[in-house]
């Protein structure tokens, strides 16, 4: 079985969000996944069977299968590029547990078209406000996270939240954010995601399928450049159309190799 690792929404080697693909000869269980995901020890780990015509993808962290994942999808979908499964022109449908999730080759970037995750004006629980030690702008809560603008990007950059007490919200994780004041980017993001084993995740693709329509309202733009502000830091493209989001990156392949156990 091919085992590779890439770095994601990068242009640099040891940058961006690491994934490892896997690409199964034959379906395997739940336990057996999920302990491969934990010795190869990446935020995620993609494992994708091809059965007649259909890719069926499935992600997982060192400690739990993820409900969805942005980066593992990038990575799954230049991985069957790069090796010849798929030709570069044409589009890649992934079966997952998050529904039927495209992907295309386009200018040299990874496009993925993923669902609206659409949150709603929350109240602050004082959990949240504790975790963070800084006063919102807004608030608000979709099925996975919660979302907090603040007033700057120096903020985001500089949060430094108690991770014991956000891993205690009933959330996936916690996405914080604001305008960029740079020209380069329009929004900037960090993900806290101790649900899912990612005290901070690198960089995060379906934190931006809320993200999009947020900052869609609110700057009244469809399209956006965005950095995730962790420490490896990550670039994102995103298209808001409709009720998909069309998030874009590039990958770095950082080794190749096979797994034989």
């Amino acid at each position: 079985m091919k085992l590779s690792s890439f770095n994601t929404f990068t242009e640099k080697a040891f940058k961006g969000n690491p994934a490892a693909v896997c690409l199964l000869s034959e379906e395997k269980d739940v336990d057996w996944m999920q302990n491969v995901a934990k010795e190869v020890n990446l935020p995620a780990t993609a494992f994708i069977y091809h059965n007649k015509n259909d890719y069926h993808l499935r992600w997982f962290s060192p400690s739990i299968e993820m409900p969805i994942c942005g980066h593992g999808t990038l990575a799954s979908s230049f991985f069957l590029w790069e090796n010849g499964y798929v030709e570069k022109d044409k589009t890649i449908s992934f079966n997952t547990k998050s529904g039927i999730l495209k992907s295309r080759f386009v200018d040299e970037w990874v496009q993925l078209e993923f669902p609206s995750i659409l949150e709603e004006k929350s109240i602050a629980p004082d959990l949240l406000i504790e975790a963070l030690g800084v006063e919102p702008i807004y608030v608000g809560k979709n099925q996975l996270d919660y979302l907090v603008e603040v007033k700057s990007e120096a903020i985001v950059r500089d949060l430094k939240p108690r991770i014991d007490l956000i891993a205690q919200l009933p959330a996936r994780g916690v996405i914080v954010t604001s305008q960029s004041n740079s020209s380069e980017y329009d929004f900037v993001s960090r993900f806290f995601s101790p649900a899912q084993g990612l005290n901070e995740d690198y960089v995060t693709g379906s934190a931006h399928c809320c993200l999009g329509p947020y900052w869609k309202e609110k700057l009244q733009q469809s399209e956006f450049t965005a950095y995730q502000a962790s420490n490896r830091g990550g670039i994102l493209r995103v298209k808001v159309v409709g009720d998909k989001v069309l998030l874009s990156g590039k990958v770095v392949t950082v080794f190749e190799g096979n797994l034989t156990v």
